[in-house]
């Protein structure tokens, strides 16, 4: 949570206090039965693709389609401090997606587990390793949060249904991230899914989706650069 006394936050920004769009996709790649968290040798770059994306649904960062290069929009920093972070790096000059992705990921796990777990949609338990050792395991939390998450997901690639901006922004992300087979069988890594989720990285969410047209595609330039950047890291991934 913020501890600073930050500018108010600019039109169509979240409230402080409500769940970030990396919050959310951190909580859906958390895989309760094994008290993991998919896709963890590459996680630090979709999770700041969502960062990325928040900016840019709150009207506070722009890519362009031509040369990738991320530009901060507006004057005051946002108010989530890890959104005012990305912001504040951006806003020095314009940089490459990528450049922004590789500087801003590394520092985001951490305190997104710390706001999940402050939530209760995720817990600590104190667990015995062997018998013998004191550690800690995560375990679901009952906010039922997970679930709903998990279910917005399915309604757009399974049952066919037109995403919000938020939504489609982050079945993008899940896909990039290369995650959703996790997720069979609850959402079937299926042909009709596949598809569907490679439509959502490339901008493509349907004719009634709610996001305009500039929110689809910056998502597709986000999506597109955590693809190429988890690539680079990880081949066989």
């Amino acid at each position: 949570m913020n501890t600073t006394s930050p500018e108010p936050p600019g039109d169509g920004e979240e409230q402080a206090g409500d769940p970030s769009l990396a919050e959310d996709l951190l909580l859906l790649l958390f895989q309760p039965a094994s008290g993991t968290i998919a896709g963890e040798n590459t996680l630090f770059y979709p999770l700041a693709g969502a960062v990325l994306s928040d900016l840019g649904l709150a009207g506070r960062l722009t890519a362009d389609g031509t040369n990738e290069k991320a530009e901060a929009v507006g004057e005051a920093p946002p108010a989530d401090e890890l959104l005012r972070s990305a912001w504040t790096y951006a806003a020095e000059k314009p940089r490459s997606v990528q450049t922004v992705l590789a500087a801003i990921g590394p520092r985001l796990r951490a305190p997104l587990l710390d706001r999940l777990i402050a939530r209760g949609d995720i817990r600590q338990v104190k667990k015995k390793a062997f018998g013998l050792f004191n550690t800690t395991a995560l375990v679901e939390g009952t906010t039922g949060r997970r679930a709903a998450l998990l279910e917005s997901v399915r309604a757009v690639l399974v049952d066919g249904g037109e995403p919000t901006a938020r939504v489609g922004a982050l079945v993008a992300l899940l896909s990039a991230s290369g995650t959703l087979p996790q997720f069979d069988p609850h959402i079937p890594w299926s042909t009709p899914v596949i598809t569907r989720a490679k439509q959502l990285e490339q901008g493509d969410w349907g004719a009634g989706a709610a996001a305009e047209a500039v929110t689809r595609t910056m998502t597709a330039i986000i999506a597109n650069n955590v693809i190429a950047a988890a690539t680079t890291q990880a081949p066989n991934r």
